[in-house]
């Protein structure tokens, strides 16, 4: 593709850091270019219920030898502690498992945390820290990630007319893979999606039906449908499932087509990533125009809304 670069090579990091105001801590892994030559954006990624930095890294490796820092992160209580070294298959202990409010609201507040954390180490003359480019850093995560996501970008939280924002303002635009719907019948999705306000991009597939709830993809799309941001676009991959969009199968049979949705995600997502956090107009036109449904060759159906 036009867009994608010789690869460079890449080294990975593992570090855990400890937000000391509330006595937490958020493990990461980063993916970052080797011996860059000059500030590269940032892109955040947050797992799914029950997942780890270690997921997706079919993803995270990919986007980094295009010339980006790839950070994933960990959510402490709503990660693989929750049903490792317990009894039965793990997808049947995350579904018995409650999620309190305060672990919710913990991995909601990490992404904020985690960039304040690489200002501050960048600040310090760290690296790889100090090659990134605070000015073009974006986010993304996968089903419950996917929420996490449109939190950051605006989603509104709360019920009863009592919606609030955890809004970060520092990410310039978003990838939601198996986009995340807020099961609140007291608002309409207007007001809960509606301030969603940056470049988003949405992905989910015909078989993207929500290990929890059971629910098929369709009840995701609201969130792409009532977002009130320009360049909201959406990929739904023919008989994608939910868990290829994570690197992993989980219970689900294997996918004929895993290999090749792996490549369609890498693809879409590195443009997405060149349009709106390096601004390259020839990615954002290829975003706007009949050449992405031409790539796409009918594996997946595109739209766009509300462009700017």
């Amino acid at each position: 593709m036009f867009f994608e670069s010789r690869p460079v090579k890449v080294r990975i990091l593992r570090e855990d850091f400890f937000d000391q105001k509330r006595n937490r801590k958020v493990p990461v892994k980063i993916y970052a270019p080797e011996k860059p030559k000059k500030k590269l954006p940032c892109i955040f990624w947050s797992h799914g219920l029950g997942g780890s930095r270690d997921g997706a890294a079919f993803l995270g490796r990919f986007i980094a030898e295009q010339g980006f820092i790839v950070v994933h992160m960990t959510h402490i209580g709503t990660d693989t502690s929750i049903w490792e070294g317990k009894p039965g298959h793990p997808w049947d202990v995350i579904r018995a498992h409650h999620i309190s409010r305060h672990d919710s609201l913990s991995r909601f507040k990490d992404p904020s945390f985690v960039l304040n954390e690489l200002q501050r180490r960048a600040t310090a003359g760290e690296e790889p820290y100090q090659h990134i480019n605070f000015d073009a850093v974006g986010m993304s995560g996968h089903s419950f990630g996917a929420v996490t996501t449109q939190i950051m970008a605006g989603h509104k939280l709360g019920k009863n007319k009592r919606l609030y924002s955890m809004k970060d303002e520092r990410f310039k635009c978003g990838i939601p893979y198996s986009l995340g719907p807020t099961y609140n019948q007291s608002e309409p999705p207007e007001r809960i999606y509606g301030p969603i306000s940056i470049p988003m991009l949405y992905m989910t597939g015909t078989k993207d039906d929500s290990p929890v709830s059971g629910k098929d993809y369709t009840s995701r799309l609201p969130i792409f449908e009532s977002a009130g941001g320009s360049d909201q676009h959406l990929l739904i991959l023919q008989d994608g499932d939910h868990m290829v969009f994570a690197g992993s199968r989980g219970k689900l049979e294997d996918n004929p087509k895993r290999e090749l949705h792996e490549q369609l995600i890498q693809h879409v997502s590195l443009a997405f990533w060149r349009a709106y956090l390096e601004e390259n107009e020839e990615a954002r036109n290829w975003l706007h125009s009949d050449q992405i449904t031409n790539y796409l060759d009918g594996e997946a159906i595109w739209r766009t809304r509300n462009l700017s």
